[in-house]
């Protein structure tokens, strides 16, 4: 059951390869970008996707005018100038992009992708697609009732080492794999202190980054980076890091839904922290002859196999450790060979973007190498294990109904829309 489902997600990994793209644009007409969400990874995103010779940034929106600001002065340095924005659909309704890159909270990117897919643009996506699993599945059917190109943040799917590190495993030497561990030990962010409500920031739309979310005062430590430790707004280090290394463990199991999950955990680190999303937690999906878990802690580096992130494939020969500092094989006694650590040779999110720029070229979204489909699956899978945190028990999932056995955890899987906001309808 779960093998035969894997394929439908995984087609991708096999069908596209990591091609050639040197020059392969240069004569082609140029594409505009606009950028939703201009601090930390969307400016990383953006930069990416420049290096590419036909993309040319033509505008930023951020509610932050702080942000816009420095952004704007770090382009006009380069010879780039832009028009900016507060709302996405000012910046959509101007034509003045064929490309948007969605950087901003978890929390708004359905609203902001179905709305760039209906004015007929092409979407790069952050990971995790969405905050619920009923927001990824509008995203999906709002990109396959469209035309437009429109690849997820998932860009250790073109990175070389990841790629040879899975076909290893499919190898078969290690041997029947029976556990597969996946974690992240974030040692360079601590659990974040309680602080006083305030007043909004100068030049910040404070309604407008709420959004779908329920409106609180004005708080620091939900606002830019800290938002992802909040209910409201993210899932934490479950989707996250999650979305990254598990990914991967079902692409190595050849598997796409759990039978059951349970999960462990808590702010076992500081119990009195102001986050909501658990600083420890162990999450366990089972499957029909193996596991595979996911661990996390802030405040730790010390992970599994000494590494802080990584996703370990255990098998009776020897495991296979993978991250995104290479991957090497640790032999069982004297069942197998080791191998070597074998280090990154390219850089996986300049790739990504080449393989997103490749495939609106082409106008195939079967070059994709992280679709709408791959994206939205692994975000699910991440859910799913945040919400037996959430109700405590273990959960058995129905993967043809798309729902668990137990109504209670039912409920945390719809969106929660508040301040006149509607989930779309596609």
């Amino acid at each position: 059951m779960n093998r035969k489902d894997f394929i439908k997600i995984s087609s991708v990994f096999a069908a596209s390869a990591v091609m050639p793209f040197s020059n392969v644009f240069a004569s082609q007409a140029p594409l505009r970008v606009g950028l939703i969400g201009a601090n930390g990874m969307g400016w990383s995103n953006l930069n990416a996707l420049l290096k590419n010779t036909p993309v040319q940034c033509t505008a930023l929106c951020d509610v932050d005018e702080r942000v816009l600001e420095k952004r704007v002065a770090e382009l006009a340095e380069r010879g780039i100038h832009v028009r900016t924005f507060e709302s996405h659909q000012e910046m959509l309704a101007a034509d003045l992009v064929d490309i948007v890159i969605i950087a901003t909270p978890d929390h708004w990117h359905c609203l902001q992708l179905v709305d760039a897919v209906k004015a007929g643009k092409h979407v790069y996506v952050e990971k995790p697609i969405g905050n619920s699993v009923e927001e990824c599945e509008v995203m999906v059917k709002a990109v396959e009732n469209s035309s437009s190109i429109v690849q997820v943040g998932q860009w250790q799917r073109s990175q070389q080492h990841f790629r040879d590190a899975i076909d290893f495993v499919h190898s078969g030497k290690l041997g029947k794999i029976r556990n597969v561990k996946a974690w992240s030990y974030v040692d360079w962010k601590t659990t974040i202190q309680p602080q006083p409500d305030g007043p909004v920031p100068a030049g910040v739309n404070y309604d407008r980054w709420l959004g779908p979310a329920k409106t609180r005062p004005f708080n620091p430590n939900r606002f830019h980076f800290e938002f992802r430790w909040f209910w409201d707004y993210a899932g934490g280090l479950m989707t996250d890091w999650g979305v990254h290394m598990l990914d991967y463990a079902l692409l190595g199991m050849k598997v796409s839904d759990p039978l059951s999950v349970m999960a462990a955990g808590g702010k076992y680190a500081d119990p009195n922290g102001a986050s909501e999303t658990p600083d420890t937690m162990r999450v366990v999906y089972g499957f029909e002859d193996f596991n595979i878990e996911w661990e996390q802690a802030l405040g730790i580096g010390l992970g599994p196999y000494g590494r802080n992130h990584g996703v370990a494939f255990i098998g009776n020969n020897g495991t296979l450790v993978l991250n995104r500092n290479g991957w090497e094989v640790i032999p069982e006694k004297d069942k197998m060979e080791a191998v070597a650590l074998q280090e990154p040779k390219d850089s996986g999110l300049d790739i990504h973007m080449e393989n997103f720029v490749q495939a609106i070229q082409r106008k195939d979204a079967k070059l994709l190498n992280a679709p709408i489909q791959v994206g939205a699956h692994i975000a699910v899978f991440s859910q799913l294990g945040n919400i037996a945190y959430r109700t405590g028990e273990k959960l058995y999932w129905d993967h043809r109904r798309r729902k668990f056995t137990d109504r209670k955890a039912n409920d945390y899987l719809a969106a929660k829309y508040h301040n006149g906001y509607k989930i779309p309808k596609v």
